[in-house]
């Protein structure tokens, strides 16, 4: 359990926070401005850690960096995928807190900042935010009163994106990500790490920009690769699966609703991703055998209830199959 008496002890010796930046293959351009945003949120130099881990690209931006030199910690690596490279950043890591942010992507000042005023004045273990499709953003905010993250999973959908939150280093324990997991590896990290918060706040900041681009992880169309991150989702969600039937009843509950709605992303991503009803059918057999299908009959939301209906019947997946694909489909 979180000790106020020894965080107040190492206030003075520890960053506040450390930012973890996996990058790989990237114009430099895309790396400096996601220092700069780092640079420019409300903290000193003491109170901000910055690693970037440069996961073995073909030339090191290093050169690119100039007059940030002392701004940051530089790690490189053989490549070995983004959980390799962010499990990298948090065994170098220094901060009271950690924030993952991408290397083409970047936070967005003053909406960051409103989440460092929630941890200053909380001491929350995580702060889960908002992110954006472009960099201007609302500036009205509103947050919750603290839960537990069990009881948030219990009553509420989460965003999976591990750049979305910023969270006490100390509840990580032994939590990694699953190296090999190339698409999807967020899925499986945060729902556990949400489970070991005793103290959430949520917030609608949107202080995260995504920036879209042909090079980023779901801008990839390709038959390859739309098949790759289609099992890696499946290979999340046995993962949870598993993970769960070892907890204590509150977070096995909890997360079972997070497998429930994964798979029900993972049938619908198939269906429009795809368009292939032979790959369904052999994925819903796949399912069922994994005791992941039927979707259990509950009343997380009304899109669940009317998706989880449709698809247990093989009238509903022919009208999904056809009905699907038409619709205007956001990545």
């Amino acid at each position: 359990m979180y000790n106020q008496q020894s965080d107040t002890q190492f206030q003075a010796s520890q960053p506040l926070v450390t930012f973890i930046v996996a990058y790989y293959n990237l114009p430099p351009s895309m790396l400096r401005a996601c220092i700069d945003s780092l640079l420019a949120l409300s903290l000193s130099k003491e109170e901000r850690e910055i690693i970037v881990i440069d996961d073995g690209s073909e030339k090191s931006p290093w050169e690119e960096l100039t007059g940030h030199e002392d701004e940051i910690i530089y790690l490189r690596k053989q490549n070995g995928g983004v959980s390799s490279a962010r499990n990298m950043g948090l065994r170098t890591a220094t901060g009271r807190y950690i924030q993952f942010v991408d290397g083409d992507d970047w936070l967005i000042q003053p909406a960051y900042d409103h989440c460092l005023d929630i941890v200053r004045s909380e001491q929350p273990d995580m702060v889960l935010y908002d992110f954006s499709l472009t960099p201007d953003v609302p500036s009205n905010y509103e947050d919750s009163a603290p839960l537990g993250g069990t009881s948030l999973m219990h009553n509420q959908n989460i965003h999976g994106s591990a750049c979305t939150c910023i969270f006490r280093s100390s509840i990580l324990g032994n939590l990694t990500f699953t190296p090999g997991i190339s698409y999807g590896e967020d899925e499986e990290f945060t729902p556990q790490l949400i489970l070991r918060a005793e103290k959430v706040v949520c917030t609608n900041a949107k202080a995260y920009y995504y920036r879209k681009h042909g090079q980023s992880a779901i801008g990839n169309k390709s038959k390859e690769a739309i098949l790759q991150r289609l099992n890696n989702n499946h290979q999340v969600i046995r993962n949870l699966k598993q993970k769960s039937a070892t907890m204590p009843t509150a977070e096995r509950v909890a997360l079972e609703r997070r497998v429930a709605q994964l798979t029900m992303d993972y049938i619908y991503n198939i269906i429009v991703l795809t368009r292939d009803g032979h790959l369904l059918d052999n994925q819903i057999a796949e399912l069922r055998k994994e005791g992941l299908f039927p979707l259990p009959n509950r009343d997380y939301t009304t899109k669940y209830k009317w998706f989880r209906r449709m698809t247990n019947t093989s009238v509903g997946r022919a009208i999904l199959k056809r009905t699907l694909p038409l619709w205007k489909i956001e990545d």
